[in-house]
């Protein structure tokens, strides 16, 4: 069995920073989306005859709504919903597979990746599984092959360097941890990274939260995300949010840059600073898709 990225973590510093990867510290969001994810989406899972709307719910799912940056499996699944509501859809008489056996082992696994999905194709022999890992492992092969020389956003380089004298930081990602070591060494940041944690260490709220219980003080523990669920994982552990916004992104990690992150270290961040920038980025996202 791997290592857990984070059996070798100590604290050295007063601060831990959690980091998301895809569409926060690299633009690789739409690149993975539209030309990895939903071509094979539309392959894999039958999707040719309405291929129009597989594609718009893929995008609604994992990059326009509040959705944004979730895991793959339960996007997969949402995408799949999204599909069998819409009238097109029935007037074209195509087949949405359910996908319940994938949706039940959603359910009861925390850790949605490749490995633990493998065991289970293992142990149940079950279609809708094996479907689901041959998507996932080609849509990571596309990745592979596909995304290269995308650099981290502006100002992301000169945030890590502010940190790492005061904080130690962890990658905390839905992406595969294969890929963000590789991406993370190809533009030479994963020096500041203390982990690196993807979607087989567990979620982001457990990987943030086994960081945080090292000793760091209220205030002192932060996450930054471009998606709900970046928020979500660092609230339920008592964690402080900072916001990179969807289609703003470079703003965002100036404005990290030249003052929230001055504001987090020196404990001015939580609060009214915090609530404002959160108000903000909650009207980038829409939770309705637009043919509704």
């Amino acid at each position: 069995m791997a290592a857990h990225p984070l059996d070798n973590f100590e604290k050295k510093h007063d601060f831990l920073v959690g980091i998301d990867s895809d569409g926060c510290a690299f633009d690789t969001m739409e690149i993975k989306h539209k030309e990895c994810f939903i071509p094979n989406t539309i392959k894999y899972f039958g999707l040719q005859p309405v291929s129009k709307y597989g594609r718009e719910a893929a995008e609604f799912v994992n990059l326009y709504s509040k959705w944004r940056g979730i895991n793959r499996f339960p996007a997969l699944t949402m995408t799949m919903d999204l599909l069998m509501e819409r009238p097109e859809v029935s007037a074209r008489q195509a087949t949405v597979p359910q996908l319940q056996s994938v949706r039940d082992w959603i359910s009861r696994e925390t850790k949605l990746g490749n490995p633990a999905l493998e065991v289970e194709v293992a142990n149940s022999d079950d279609a809708d599984l094996k479907l689901a890992l041959e998507w996932s492992t080609a849509v990571n092969d596309m990745i592979a092959d596909m995304v290269h020389h995308v650099p981290p956003f502006p100002f992301v380089r000169e945030s890590l360097d502010k940190l790492s004298s005061q904080a130690e930081m962890i990658v905390c990602s839905a992406t595969p941890n294969a890929a963000l070591q590789s991406e993370w060494d190809e533009h030479d940041i994963s020096k500041y990274i203390a982990a690196i944690c993807g979607q087989e260490a567990g979620s982001k709220k457990e990987t943030l939260g086994q960081s945080a219980e090292h000793g760091y003080g209220k205030d002192h523990v932060l996450m930054i995300g471009d998606a709900p669920g970046d928020m979500n994982a660092a609230k339920a552990i008592g964690a402080l949010f900072y916001p990179i916004n969807p289609g703003a992104e470079e703003a965002s990690w100036e404005r990290f840059y030249n003052e929230a992150c001055d504001r987090f270290l020196s404990g001015s961040y939580a609060g009214d600073y915090e609530q404002k920038l959160i108000e903000e980025f909650d009207q980038y996202l829409p939770d309705t898709p637009p043919w509704k």
